[in-house]
């Protein structure tokens, strides 16, 4: 048996990573910034990375080295397009060095004695839920009034610091609220420098001065929000977005800041956001370097079930998401679609990649588009504890308990169905009577609660679950479910 293949899930993943980026750092900063070795150092990568897929044999292996090849192809671009030294230096120390390589092993240690399983990949904050935009359908209920919460400078300071120093990790995910409105963010960038913060934006602040701020400071790359062309982004986000997005892009281009792109995907944009024109557009003429999609979540200020993608829907999203990492390079990330390459859900702080959220509240939420805590980060530290103590909550411990019940550490040939990976979205019924009714914890904002009681809005979630299971499961049982070619993967310690 081959060692790729012998390799624990986590294990494999890292050597992923480390290949894609070795014989780039081997070079220098210096040999980076020669083109033509860089090109040899990017292709050298690529090799790596398929000779582990190759060896690997199974087809999550597949599906991993196509998104860790677009990944390389798009660091490369960044650094063969106009870039300032500041975001060069971020890019080769920071998120390669730092946060693909992991190089605090100490930490790491520390929390695995503590814990017992590896310590989660990032936190993503939202540290302020203001906005200045009140885009239909938002699900982190954001906005000028009532939700307008925003953390103290020192709690985010403390939440960078402890990502560091309790998990050993050097990444961040931004997110509100709109972040470039928190009065701070350009401080806690400079302070910590030594992480590398993806920045969830609206873009219309982004004027030439913010351009050359975030040069500046380097570290911070923005993912800016669209919902498709103009129609659909303007029909949304308000008239006029679109232009100011336009110009966002210019700007940043012109400071050489990389930069990427953020889109909702709902029923209305799916014809757009699938076509041929829309990624070459965004990825050729508006050199963006990578795109986030999320499906949208009913769950929000007004939360609508009709905005919500069919399973259809959903899984065209897929083939086409595939077909522009396998034929153009172009890194298109996707929880729901991507649950084969990361093993399922990350929510609640799962070890191997996981994160949870923090929102301008404080309040701490398996992810993004669970709307239900446990804990408070400002009533946490209050009281003595830490990003740990979140962690140990009993809420978070049901999620990842579920995570390795269906999927996450056991043989591909025993893993529940990765296409529909996502607890409260794919499993509505289970994840509502078996963690939302057994631990209660608060909703975060009324919505939440309604939705909670609302039969028809959970009626309609359960059925989108069953036909979403019926068209998956074939796929899944047809690509995936191949016992001949079965590897064992991650133990899974979940608390």
């Amino acid at each position: 048996m081959s060692e790729a293949v012998k390799l624990s899930e986590s294990e494999l993943w890292k050597k992923f990573l480390t290949g894609l980026v070795q014989s780039s750092l081997s070079l220098g900063k210096m040999g980076l910034r020669n083109p033509e070795l860089r090109r040899i150092a990017f292709k050298e990568a690529g090799r790596r990375l398929h000779k582990m897929a190759l060896a690997r044999g199974s087809k999550q292996a597949e599906d991993k080295y196509y998104i860790s090849k677009a990944l390389l192809h798009s660091l490369e671009r960044a650094m063969e397009s106009k870039i300032s030294p500041k975001c060069f230096d971020a890019l080769v120390n920071v998120f390669i060095g730092k946060m693909l390589l992991g190089k605090d092993a100490k930490p790491k240690k520390k929390f695995q004695e503590e814990m017992g399983y590896e310590p989660p990949l990032f936190v993503l904050l939202c540290p302020t839920q203001r906005c200045n935009l009140k885009c239909i359908g938002c699900y982190t209920a954001s906005g000028r009034g009532e939700w307008g919460d925003t953390l103290r400078y020192e709690v985010v300071d403390r939440i960078v610091r402890e990502v560091k120093e309790l998990w050993g990790t050097h990444f961040m995910v931004l997110s509100g609220g709109e972040p470039l409105l928190y009065p701070h963010l350009f401080d806690i960038a400079r302070k910590h420098n030594d992480v590398f913060f993806l920045m969830y934006t609206n873009g219309t602040l982004i004027d030439e001065k913010m351009a050359e701020r975030l040069a500046e400071v380097g570290n911070i790359t923005p993912a800016i929000s669209v919902e498709g062309f103009e129609e659909e982004t303007d029909a949304r986000r308000g008239k006029g977005v679109y232009q100011k997005i336009l110009a966002a892009f210019a700007n940043l281009r012109e400071a050489g800041v990389p930069f990427g792109m953020s889109i909702t995907v709902t029923r209305k944009n799916i014809s757009t956001i699938t076509s041929d024109e829309f990624y070459d557009f965004y990825f050729e003429k508006q050199k963006v370097k990578y795109q986030w999609q999320f499906h949208y979540m009913p769950i929000g200020r007004g939360y609508i079930l009709d905005l919500m993608p069919t399973p259809q829907q959903r899984l065209l999203t897929r083939k086409r998401k595939r077909k522009m990492e396998r034929e153009k390079e172009y890194f298109i990330g996707d929880f729901w679609n991507d649950g084969p390459s990361v093993g399922g859900c990350i929510s609640a702080g799962r070890q191997g990649g996981g994160y949870f959220n923090i929102t301008g509240r404080g309040d701490c939420t398996p992810c993004g588009f669970q709307p239900y805590t446990a804990d408070n980060i400002n009533d946490v530290y209050e009281k003595g504890g830490s990003l740990n103590t979140v962690l140990k909550s009993d809420f978070f411990r049901a999620v990842r308990k579920w995570q390795c019940d269906y999927a996450y550490g056991k043989p591909d040939y025993e893993q529940g169905n990765l296409i529909m990976t996502c607890p409260i979205r794919d499993h509505f019924k289970g994840y509502y009577e078996r963690i939302l009714k057994e631990y209660h914890p608060r909703p975060i904002y009324p919505q939440a609660q309604e939705a909670l009681e609302d039969e028809e809005y959970k009626n309609g979630m359960m059925a989108y679950d069953r036909e979403l299971k019926e068209l998956s499961g074939k796929i899944w049982d047809r690509e995936y479910l191949n016992r001949e070619n079965a590897v064992e993967t991650a133990k899974c310690s979940p608390c």
